[in-house]
C-alpha cells in the first residue's frame, strides 16, 4: 500500500524542482527527503524521479502519484473543514422524537430557533405517539426525545432536562352542574362518567389514575378515545367528563368548559431526554436551550 505522507513528499519535490528545495520547504534534510522518495519507489515498484541537470523531474509514474497526492491533499482539507464545521455545530444531523401535544407547543418553535442559529444542521423529526419516545434515545436511534417524566428512573447515561410542568384541567360539558365552580375538588368528579383520552395506557393516564387514587376513587371510563380533540367532542356531547393537560387544550371545543382542579392537582412534568455522551454537540445544546425558551413562553 502506498504511503500518503511519502506521496506528499514526492509532490513537494516535483513542485519544487529539486530534492534540496523540497527539503528546505518541508523543513527536512535532503537525505531524509531522498529516503522518503526511495521508500515510495520501493512501494510503487518503479522509478518516480529522474535527474535532469541539477534538478529532477517526475517519471510518468511520478507524475501520476503527484496528481493523486494533490487530490488527496485537497480532499483532506475538505475533510478537516467538514469536521470543524461538525464540531462547531455548523453542520450535522439531529434526530428528534416527540409526542403529539408537545409538537406545536414546544418542538415547532424550538426548531425555528434552531434553524436560525444552526442553519446547516439537518433535523430528523418523528412523532412517537402513543408510544414512549424515551427508548429511542436509550437505544441510540434519537439524539433527543421530548418525554413525560417516566415512572422508572432512567439509566445513568440519560440526562432529563426539565422543560415545564403541565397541569391537568377538568373538561366538562357546558351546562354541567359543576360548571359554575371556578375550581373543582378532584373528589367532586368521583361519581361522574369519564371520557378517556389516551389509549393504550401511557404515562399521562397513569398521572390521572394516581391523582384520582389519592382523592379516594377510581374513574369510571365509559368512552375511550386516542386524542384530546376527539375526547372534547365526546364531552361536549354529554357522554362524560375528562381530565386533560393544559397544553392539550389549545384548540377548545365550543361545547365544553375548562376548570382547575385541586386535592390533588395532577401535573405532568415534560422533559428533554438526551444521552450524556451527546451533550457536547453544540447544535444539541442549542436545541435544548430553544426548547426551554419555547416552554418559558
Amino acid at each position: 500500500m502506498l504511503d500518503v505522507r511519502r506521496m506528499q513528499v514526492l509532490r513537494a519535490v516535483v513542485t519544487s524542482g529539486s530534492v534540496t528545495a523540497a527539503a528546505a520547504n518541508l523543513g527536512y534534510t535532503p537525505s531524509a527527503v531522498s529516503q522518503q522518495v526511495a521508500a515510495l519507489e520501493k512501494q510503487a515498484g518503479t522509478a518516480l524521479l529522474e535527474r535532469v541537470g541539477r534538478g529532477v523531474q517526475p517519471t510518468a509514474a511520478g507524475r501520476l502519484l503527484t496528481e493523486h497526492a494533490a487530490i488527496i491533499s485537497k480532499n483532506l482539507a475538505k475533510a478537516e473543514t467538514a469536521l470543524a464545521d461538525l464540531r462547531e455545530g455548523r453542520t450535522g444531523r439531529l434526530s428528534i422524537r416527540y409526542f403529539a401535544t408537545a409538537g406545536a407547543t414546544l418542538v415547532a418553535p424550538a426548531l425555528a430557533g434552531l434553524r436560525r442559529e444552526f442553519p446547516g444542521v439537518r433535523v430528523d423529526l418523528k412523532l412517537i405517539d402513543p408510544d414512549d419516545p424515551l427508548p429511542e434515545v436509550k437505544q441510540g436511534r434519537a439524539d433527543l426525545a421530548v418525554v413525560v417524566h417516566p415512572r422508572d428512573r432512567p439509566r445513568d447515561d440519560i440526562r432529563l432536562v426539565h422543560l415545564l410542568d403541565d397541569p391537568y384541567r377538568a373538561v366538562l360539558p357546558k351546562g354541567h352542574r359543576l360548571a359554575a365552580k371556578r375550581v373543582l375538588d378532584l373528589a367532586d368528579l368521583a361519581d361522574e362518567p369519564w371520557v378517556g383520552n389516551e389509549w393504550p395506557v401511557g404515562p399521562c393516564l397513569e398521572i390521572v389514575l394516581d391523582a384520582c387514587a389519592a382523592a379516594g376513587f377510581t374513574p369510571d371510563f365509559v368512552v375511550e378515545s386516542e386524542d384530546y380533540a376527539t375526547a372534547q367532542g365526546f364531552v361536549a356531547a354529554g357522554l362524560g367528563i375528562s381530565l386533560m393537560p393544559l397544553i392539550g387544550l389549545g384548540n377548545r371545543h365550543p361545547g365544553v368548559v375548562v376548570r382547575k382542579v385541586r386535592g390533588p392537582e395532577p401535573v405532568r412534568g415534560i422533559y428533554a431526554a438526551v444521552r450524556e455522551t451527546s451533550l457536547p454537540q453544540p447544535a444539541l445544546r442549542g436545541l435544548i436551550d430553544a426548547l426551554r425558551d419555547a416552554a418559558g413562553e
